[in-house]
């Protein structure tokens, strides 16, 4: 390796590896692996669209989620998460609706341990979180008190905790969490407790190699989420038409500039398991884009 291949892979490996001032590859459905460098911000604007339905009903849900994350030092790194929903309940007699602000979150990643060798990195962090009830969670329409799935927020402190690990080389990139999301109980209801698996795998699809200046770069993304939910409760009693095991298998895209990162992906669910009439995910689309400053 030599002239401008030497100069090109020492320009990728300040881009991909050193993690404190630039933008690389990351997962699209967790944002728990976002990098962020010591005394910089990342900030990630993503618009997401689903659609869930049981036997009667159809409930469709658009979000807007601004995620800012700020890294400290070189170990740990802020975030802080607001989101703006609209969602709306199809019925047969009728249709329902709600906007606005929902449940703010804020959590901590502090990277646990690391191994950094030529071309590849292994990273190692522990998650810990807690969601805010912030959104209103008393929203009412001619009908009465909407149904909690219209609300905006829980109305609870809910918190949260996730190990996650990233490894990355020249060309790709894996990431890798599991958590565990305990939701409390607001107004006689409590969504069920959440445990979630989530990988993502990032692959360089062009340039396939590296042969000069390239404006940016173009990544295939496979994502797998899978999520258990216990049952809700409401006034203390198990919802029977809630909760169970859902795993969307979810390719995507990623085009990374120097400071610049434009994403899109698809979640279809491969595997629905869930408990009586409970919605059924359908399909959620998400778009956006992240910029470090």
């Amino acid at each position: 390796m030599n002239g401008i291949h030497k100069i090109m892979v020492t320009l990728l490996l300040v881009l991909s590896f050193s993690l404190f001032n630039n933008v690389i590859a990351a997962p699209i459905t967790f944002n728990t692996a976002l990098p962020v460098s010591e005394g910089s911000f990342v900030f990630r604007q993503q618009l997401r669209w689903s659609r869930s339905s049981n036997q009667s009903q159809t409930l469709r849900s658009a979000a807007a989620i601004s995620i800012l994350g700020y890294g400290v030092n070189s170990k740990l790194a802020l975030f802080g998460v607001l989101p703006y929903v609209d969602n709306r309940l199809e019925q047969p007699n009728s249709d329902r609706d709600n906007q606005g602000i929902a449940d703010v979150t804020g959590f901590a990643r502090y990277t646990l341990w690391k191994h950094d060798r030529q071309g590849q990195t292994l990273r190692l962090g522990g998650v810990a979180g807690l969601t805010a009830p912030t959104g209103d969670d008393n929203s009412r329409d001619s009908a009465g008190r909407l149904p909690p799935p219209l609300q905006n927020g829980s109305g609870a402190w809910d918190s949260f905790g996730a190990l996650v690990a990233t490894y990355q080389t020249l060309n790709s990139q894996i990431s890798g969490q599991i958590s565990y999301r305990n939701n409390r109980q607001a107004n006689g209801f409590e969504i069920g407790d959440e445990t979630r698996l989530d990988l993502s795998w990032q692959q360089r699809i062009w340039p396939k190699k590296l042969s000069g200046a390239v404006p940016g770069f173009l990544y295939g993304v496979l994502e797998l989420n899978a999520l258990h939910q216990d049952r809700n409760r409401n006034n203390g009693q198990n919802n029977s038409n809630s909760g169970g095991n859902t795993i969307w298998l979810s390719p995507g895209v990623q085009y990374v500039t120097r400071r610049w990162v434009f994403e899109a992906i698809i979640q279809t669910p491969i595997v629905q398991n869930l408990n009586g009439n409970a919605f059924e995910n359908d399909l959620i689309i998400t778009t956006g884009f992240r910029r470090n400053f």
